[in-house]
């Protein structure tokens, strides 16, 4: 019996440090939980073994001591009767009911207090089966929260989208880039037809002038 509980007392105090290490600490749990189930099965199952046999002890004890009392009744009967020897053999058979009593009682509270001890100990086991399954509870919820967190930072968290006021922004820096390019455009055409006009200009004065020039040898030669 001591030898189960130091076992059960190593196996719950390593829990902890192997959750530590674990990537899944539910699936360690579980696993955990099952061997304790297991063991409680067993144990149970163990303990009406006993609890049977620690009953059958007491039934034999206690007709031990019954058949020592009658014994012991038949002696004086047969000394009151004046058989000393009918009275010699009830005490012999006395001694004897005597002895097997004081046997059943030893074996009796030997089992009685190793009943109680599993008793204890399978009570530990439900107690110890309760909390963690209660801590696997915690977890699972833990993990639930922290699975909801991340879809909340994904929707609304930093870059995960974005506010009316930003898309607006972001229209009104895009049509402003449309407006200046546009304009760019429009100054870029109109710079072009003053240029063309500008050469008008100096072709037409050009012509001008050698039209002017031709005049003046029409002159001189005539």
């Amino acid at each position: 019996m001591s030898v189960i509980k130091r076992v059960r007392d190593m196996t719950a105090a390593t829990l902890n440090d192997r959750l530590e290490k674990s990537e899944d600490p539910v699936k360690l749990i579980d696993q955990f939980l099952w061997a304790t189930h297991q063991e409680i099965v067993q144990s149970e199952q163990l303990e009406r073994q006993y609890a049977a046999h620690t009953d059958h002890l007491l039934r034999q004890w206690r007709e031990a001591e019954q058949w020592k009392q009658r014994r012991e009744q038949q002696a004086m009967t047969a000394l009151q009767a004046g058989e000393e020897a009918a009275a010699k053999l009830a005490l012999q058979e006395k001694m004897a009911q005597q002895e097997k009593a004081e046997r059943y009682r030893e074996l009796y509270e030997q089992s009685k207090g190793e009943l109680n001890e599993l008793e204890q100990l399978l009570q530990e086991l439900r107690d110890e089966y309760r909390a963690v399954y209660d801590r696997r509870q915690f977890y699972i919820a833990r993990m639930e929260s922290l699975r909801l967190q991340q879809r909340l930072n994904a929707r609304f968290g930093p870059g995960a989208g974005s506010s009316p006021n930003t898309m607006f922004r972001k229209l009104d820096d895009r049509l402003t880039d449309i407006e200046l390019e546009t304009k760019s455009l429009r100054d870029l055409r109109r710079m072009g037809q003053e240029m063309v006009y500008q050469a008008g200009t100096v072709v037409h004065e050009a012509i001008e002038k050698e039209l002017q020039q031709l005049k003046r040898k029409l002159e001189q030669g005539g």
